[in-house]
């Protein structure tokens, strides 16, 4: 089995109000994109890893790249307006060997390994994908346009979709075509590998595995390093 990283790393950052793309902003003296690209350096991912960057921030991420992981060959892209755009841009620049890819985002800089894990043998298995995710530990209340409770679904169902996301490459190109003709937005990969009745396996994931949007994000992300949490 051959896996790829891709990393959408495109976000500009505007809730977290540090002026510049989402993963060059500090933790810990290091840059959010260098804190989760090495979190997936024991798998052997690092070295292939295709990175979706803001434009015009392609050479600043390189030079980022080549200070922390010299002799990657890490291919360094422009992103799309949205996600889905630069993770069908990230898909489309693998390798030709490449059995599965993970995808996983930037601004979550710590994946648990073995999520990670398990979900590389599930989509290389019987599934048609995985993803990390979390059992939701809140009631989930469903509202409307006026902020009326519409609906309260069955806690025991409901999950918070993480990163990573893992699949074989055929299937979430194919996944990804599919939106893009029928003019389809999501703001995972997993959904629309659901959608065209793909089978996606859950994986357990992390209260800290979680994504890096506002300055309170962040602030936490810094105790959590900190205190070497995770």
């Amino acid at each position: 089995m051959k896996a790829q990283l891709v990393l959408p790393a495109a976000g500009q950052g505007l809730r977290l109000g540090a002026g510049q793309p989402k993963a060059l902003a500090s933790l810990g003296g290091r840059a959010l994109l260098i804190h989760t690209l090495s979190r997936f350096a024991p798998l052997g991912l690092v070295r292939t890893a295709v990175i979706l960057a803001p434009a015009g921030h392609t050479e600043t991420y390189e030079a980022l790249l080549g200070e922390f992981f010299p002799g990657h060959a890490c291919t360094v892209l422009e992103g799309g307006a949205e996600r889905q755009a630069s993770v069908e841009r990230g898909i489309a620049a693998l390798e030709g060997e490449t059995d599965i890819v993970v995808i996983h985002d930037a601004a979550r800089p710590f994946p648990p390994e073995q999520a990670v894990r398990e979900a590389m043998e599930a989509a290389n298995g019987e599934y048609d994908g995985a993803t990390v995710a979390l059992p939701c530990a809140d009631t989930i209340l469903v509202g409307d346009t006026e902020q009326l409770l519409r609906h309260t679904p069955e806690r025991r169902y409901m999950w918070a979709c993480q990163t990573p996301q893992v699949f074989p490459v055929a299937v979430i190109r194919a996944a990804h075509e599919r939106a893009r003709t029928e003019g389809f937005q999501a703001t995972d990969d997993a959904s629309l590998v659901q959608r065209m009745g793909g089978r996606v396996k859950l994986v357990h994931g992390s209260p800290l595995n979680f994504k890096v949007t506002s300055a309170a994000d962040l602030a936490l992300a810094e105790a959590v390093y900190g205190n070497a949490l995770a």
